[in-house]
């Protein structure tokens, strides 16, 4: 497999990426019209931690973390890593010495469609990972493949410079030129629900403030008591 590592890709903007910092995965996707989501195999190694940067992306070989060492050199001040390989692979392609060299280049995270390992020094030196697995089983460093190219994780492409937010619901990618775009859209949807919020706290019904008892009416959905239920039929 030969492959290449294309330097200083465009990235979305860092205001528009802070932005974004702020609104949780679900959020962000449903204002994308529920889309931008890297699938539910996805999870976190830590709990209650939200990060959003720019991505660098990876394509490796199952096994085969060479490309993860190229990619360090590729990766700056907010960006997050993701890496996935040419076909599946749940090996421990990503550990402590990585995150170390990562934490130091500003690297806010990694996303990973594989494995890793090193789970507790991990979250010990606070480096956020999302990952497909956790394996110890090592890897070798004997196959080229391609940093900040096109890569696909559960259906979604990922271009270098996208945005990429990951919190304990999973993972979503804004694409860099939309990122302005979902900002404003998830600040509208926050607004929304916090007066939706309001109103329950003060004992209104979802039923009415999304106007559903109509929709039951419309899908044949009727009220018995539960003395009607249990006898069933009708008096006759």
């Amino acid at each position: 497999m030969s492959g290449v590592i294309v330097t200083d890709p465009p990235k979305a903007q860092a205001k528009d990426v802070e932005a974004l910092s702020g609104y949780g995965v679900a959020t962000v996707s449903e204002v994308m019209g529920r889309t931008g989501l890297l699938g539910s195999h996805l999870r976190p190694i830590q709990q209650d931690t939200r990060i959003a940067g720019t991505a660098v992306t990876v394509l490796s070989w199952p096994g085969d973390n060479l490309m993860i060492h190229a990619a360090v050199e590729q990766c700056g001040e907010g960006d997050i890593l993701v890496v996935t390989t040419t076909s599946p692979c749940t090996d421990g392609l990503f550990g402590e010495l990585f995150a170390t060299a990562l934490q130091q280049r500003g690297v806010r995270g990694l996303v990973i469609d594989t494995g890793v390992r090193d789970t507790s020094e991990l979250r010990e030196m606070g480096f956020p990972v999302w990952s497909a697995a956790v394996s110890a089983q090592g890897t070798v460093k004997a196959t080229g493949g391609s940093v900040n190219v096109p890569i696909v994780i559960g259906g979604q492409v990922i271009h270098p410079g996208d945005v990429i937010v990951a919190d304990d619901d999973g993972v979503v990618v804004v694409p860099r030129e939309k990122a302005r775009q979902a900002a404003e859209a998830s600040e509208a949807r926050e607004n929304k629900e916090a007066a939706t919020r309001a109103a329950f706290l003060e004992g209104q019904l979802g039923l009415d403030r999304y106007n559903l008892r109509e929709k039951l009416v419309q899908l044949g959905v009727t009220y018995r008591s539960y003395e009607e239920y249990t006898r069933g039929g009708d008096d006759s």
